[in-house]
């Protein structure tokens, strides 16, 4: 069975999510769409507290989340207990943040990085693993 993975995001992140929902499902993934579903300005805590709960729950096995500058949305997934929300700029944090942080939901910025390297970073944390180890002590102590 297909990972399922949600995506959202906000207005200023409307376009990326849309190419990503795309891209996603040509790789043969389920696509779980939170929204928003046009390009009008909207509230992004409405759509990212659904799909952050889709991924707690396991609804979801990991979320993509798109706004302008990435904080709004990763700061807003972070409030749930079993979310590890991670914003990246770059390829290499994308891995990391697989590899160190067990991350499971991807943040990005549509106003500050290309489309092509937001759709590597997709790849990349979507097929990069959990290192453990070490890093699963760390990870355990996350949650309030």
């Amino acid at each position: 069975m297909a990972k399922v993975i949600g995506v959202g995001g906000d207005h200023a992140g409307y376009h990326y999510k849309e190419k990503i929902k795309a891209h996603l499902e040509s790789k043969g993934y389920e696509v779980k769409d939170f929204g928003p579903f046009t390009a009008d300005s909207t509230d992004y805590p409405d759509f990212v507290h659904p799909l952050s709960t889709s991924v707690e729950n396991g609804e979801c096995s990991f979320g993509i989340l798109v706004c302008g500058t990435g904080n709004g949305v990763a700061i807003t997934a972070n409030k749930h207990q079993g979310i590890r929300a991670a914003l990246c700029w770059d390829r290499d944090l994308a891995a990391l943040s697989r590899q160190h942080n067990n991350a499971n939901v991807l943040c990005l910025a549509e106003r500050f990085i290309g489309y092509e390297l937001a759709e590597s970073m997709v790849d990349i944390f979507l097929n990069t693993e959990f290192e453990g180890g070490r890093h699963q002590r760390r990870v355990d102590k996350i949650s309030c």
